[in-house]
């Protein structure tokens, strides 16, 4: 199968955890992210800061997974060849991982006090969890034409990413959003514990991602 520009692989992974590219505003843009959520836990917004761990811990599996795929087959769904101070995994750098980390709570904003209403005939949560997987989907396609994100595949573009992952992103984060604080834990936490720990086999002794 044709790849876009796969060489641009080997230019992400000659980056990825090297501090090579290493700039200043990475310690003030993590600065922000912990303010975000200190001020949440002061105000007492246990449901906002539950949005915005389960979005942020759905985003570190998918990639994680995007990682697994690179090792399996030699190439991920996306990668970022460029353009960031510090590379986390194949497809995500600091600066859209630390966006990522707060885009639940800022969307949670947004959501109705009544889980149960409908806008269009729709159940908000989800009909609020679509429009947002749209925006963000769209707003891929500007990114993927810029030197520092990349669609690998002809095939994985703004509707795969739309239907599997944005959408999925903020559902988990909507429906988070309502679920009993016993629930919350539960989930949340079973879903940080797989992410760590397929951190530490997968990225710390195996080395595969």
């Amino acid at each position: 199968m044709a790849l876009n520009h796969p060489e641009l692989t080997n230019q992400a992974l000659s980056i990825l955890r090297r501090g090579d590219n290493f700039q200043w505003y990475l310690i003030p843009l993590f600065a922000f992210v912990v303010y975000v959520y200190f001020t949440e836990l002061q105000n007492g917004n246990r449901k906002g800061i539950a949005a915005g761990l389960s979005l942020y811990a759905t985003h570190w599996f998918y990639e994680i997974l995007n990682g697994l795929i690179q090792h399996f087959s030699g190439h991920a769904l996306w990668t970022v060849p460029t353009g960031t101070s510090f590379l986390l995994l194949i497809g995500v750098g600091w600066e859209l991982s630390m966006m990522f980390a707060v885009s639940g709570i800022i969307f949670s904003k947004i959501l109705p006090a009544d889980p149960r209403m409908k806008i269009l005939g729709i159940n908000n949560r989800i009909l609020i969890a679509v429009a947002n997987a749209a925006f963000f989907s769209i707003f891929e396609i500007f990114l993927a034409r810029t030197p520092a994100f990349h669609w690998v595949y002809p095939w994985w573009g703004a509707f795969p990413v739309f239907i599997t992952v944005y959408i999925p992103f903020f559902l988990m984060c909507n429906l988070a959003y309502d679920w009993k604080p016993k629930t919350q834990i539960r989930v949340i936490g079973s879903l940080v514990a797989v992410d760590a720990l397929a951190m530490i086999l997968f990225a710390g002794v195996l080395h595969w991602i």
